[in-house]
Order: structure tokens, then C-alpha cells, then sequence
């Protein structure tokens, strides 16, 4: 009736839709000992649920509802926000961490010795646990942003993959539009083929779990099991600096007159104006300039499979973009 407050438990029903997509049984007879991160926010108390009662064990941290979120900068799931939880996995001989942030649509791992995995390796994991454990096939979206482990993992199985600019209001509509199996960004948000084609840190990780399950392997010997697949290793950083908007004009128009035609030694094979400047290199690798949506910094971004690359990539970026 008018003027009541209706109270609805959308639990049993979210329930209900993520059995239909992952078994998981398999799961919880598998003797893990998972510890979960929740960030002291929406994923508290989800795994406990959904694995409890097995021979599977599940120990949460930062499991209260908390607005200061002590212990991190902010419920990012990433470092030094996670640094407690990777080192409480190496404290308790946790087989996985896995991490949400404070609303528990993006996701972050580690792996059974403490070591982060990054979120472009956490894609590249998921879309493998896709094409070969699930045995699945369909589009792949990625964002600009994200890792180009992605289209030779297209390659390999014979999948499209398609690019769209930063936030999932592009990756959303590009999943409907080409019923992909799976659609991502950089910052850790996956959406998965049969749930809504938004962001769902629970189901990701439930996945990932599976993939564990399915194949026998911790986190750090399914990551080598990808680069076996892929032929080579790939390496990822970001950095972020402050930027005053009134700067911004004069930044891009430098950007737009850079005609690089080599960044730390690789010959630049293209450059994407999608969303930023991508600078595409011969080696397969990636440099990412690009202005955030949503705060006053500039982003550079950089994937290669040489490890030596990576700090002169960075370095070029900022460079380029007149902040060095």
C-alpha cells in the first residue's frame, strides 16, 4: 500500500540464478581453504552462505559493516588495499584469496603464496576457464584499457573480440549487442554470459574457484598454465597522476601532434584514438595515455611481454603526455 516500506530479500533469488551457472559441489567437497576479502562491505558473509557446512573451508576478514574502511586506502581491490588480506593468506595456508570491493561488483585474487593477481591476469584466467575448462564459445568485449592476453586467447579458439572505451556503460551494451560469454575492464568488473551484463565480484570469484576445481591447479600454476597457452608472459602497470582539468586542452593537443614511431625501443605498429591514446607495438605490447571520467588524473598504462619494458613504457607515457 502506499506510504509502506516494502522489505524484499533478493538472497534466495540471486541464489537460486548463480547455482544455475556454476556447480558448486565440486566446490565444496574440494578441501580449500579460502580466504575471503569483503572490504568491510556487500560481499560480506556470501561465500560462508553459499560454501559452509563442506570440507571446504572459508575464513572472512574485514567482515563488518565499516564507512572508514581501516587497514586500506579505500575498498579498491587492489594493492596496498589488499595487502593485509594477502598476508593473512600466507599466515594461514589459504589455498586462494579472494577479494571484492566495498559493493562487491569488481574482484581481485591472490594467489596461494600472498602474490597478487592483477586483474588483467584475472580475465585472461577467466576467459581461459571459458574457452577450455567450460568449453564454451562467444565474443569476448574488453575494454581499451584492459589486456591484450585477450585476443590471442581469441586467436587461439577461434572467438571475436571487441574493444569499447573505459566504464561498463560500454561494455554492457557491446555484451548485449554480441551475446558475449564474457565482457571485462581493467579495473577488475566482469560481467558473464546468462547473469545480467553488469559487474559481479561474487560470481567471478565462484568461477574462478571452479576453474581451480576443474583443472587441479592453485592460482599461480594456472597463471603459468595461461602463458604456456599464450606463448609468452605479460606484464602490467599503471600510473596515476593528478592533473589540474584547466591543463587538460594543452595535454591533449600535444597528445594529438605526438607521432611517436617508436616507445622504448618498439616500433609503433597503431595508435587508438577510442578512448585516450593507445599506442599499439610490434611486440604485441601497449602504452595507454588517457584523461579519468570521473577524477581530475591522468592515467598511463602499459602491457608487454618484456618485464624491462615496462618502467622505460611508463616513462614514455608520461613523457608524451608533458608530465616528465
Amino acid at each position: 500500500a502506499q506510504g509502506q516500506i516494502v522489505v524484499w530479500d533478493p538472497a534466495p533469488a540471486y541464489l537460486a540464478h548463480i547455482g544455475k551457472l556454476v556447480d558448486v559441489e565440486p566446490i565444496k567437497e574440494a578441501g580449500l581453504h579460502i580466504l575471503v576479502e569483503p572490504m568491510w562491505g556487500n560481499g560480506i558473509g556470501w561465500f560462508p552462505r553459499i560454501l559452509g557446512g563442506s570440507k571446504t573451508q572459508v575464513t572472512e576478514i574485514h567482515n563488518v559493516r565499516h564507512p572508514l574502511f581501516p587497514e586500506m586506502k579505500r575498498p579498491e581491490p587492489i594493492p596496498p588495499n589488499v595487502d593485509v588480506a594477502l598476508q593473512k593468506t600466507v599466515e594461514l595456508g589459504a589455498d586462494v584469496c579472494l577479494i571484492m570491493d566495498g559493493d562487491a561488483d569488481r574482484m581481485g585474487i591472490g594467489d596461494e603464496n600472498g602474490v597478487f593477481v592483477n586483474q588483467l591476469q584475472v580475465y585472461a584466467l577467466l576467459a581461459y576457464y571459458y574457452l577450455e575448462v567450460r568449453g564454451e564459445r562467444g565474443a569476448i568485449v574488453k575494454t581499451i584499457s584492459t589486456t591484450s592476453m585477450l585476443e590471442k586467447l581469441g586467436e587461439i579458439y577461434g572467438v571475436p573480440v571487441y574493444q569499447t572505451g573505459v566504464g561498463f556503460k560500454y561494455v554492457g551494451p557491446k555484451v548485449l549487442e554480441t551475446d558475449a560469454m564474457i565482457g571485462g575492464e581493467e579495473s577488475g568488473g566482469y560481467a558473464f554470459r546468462g547473469s545480467v551484463p553488469e559487474r559481479d565480484g561474487i560470481l567471478g570469484n565462484l568461477y574462478f574457484l571452479d576453474l581451480m576445481v576443474q583443472t587441479g591447479k592453485t592460482p599461480s600454476q594456472l597463471l603459468t598454465c595461461l602463458y604456456e597457452k599464450l606463448g609468452a608472459s605479460y606484464y602490467y602497470d599503471r600510473i596515476d597522476t593528478r592533473f589540474p582539468p584547466e591543463k587538460r586542452p594543452e595535454a591533449q593537443a600535444r597528445l594529438d601532434a605526438a607521432r611517436p614511431e617508436t616507445l622504448a625501443g618498439v616500433r609503433v605498429t597503431d595508435v587508438v584514438t577510442l578512448d585516450g591514446y593507445k599506442y599499439v607495438l610490434e611486440d604485441g605490447g601497449w602504452l595507454l595515455i588517457r584523461f579519468s571520467g570521473t577524477e581530475p588524473i591522468i592515467r598511463v598504462y602499459c602491457e608487454t611481454t618484456d618485464e624491462s619494458k615496462v618502467q622505460p613504457l611508463l616513462e614514455e607515457g608520461l613523457r608524451l603526455a608533458g608530465l616528465a
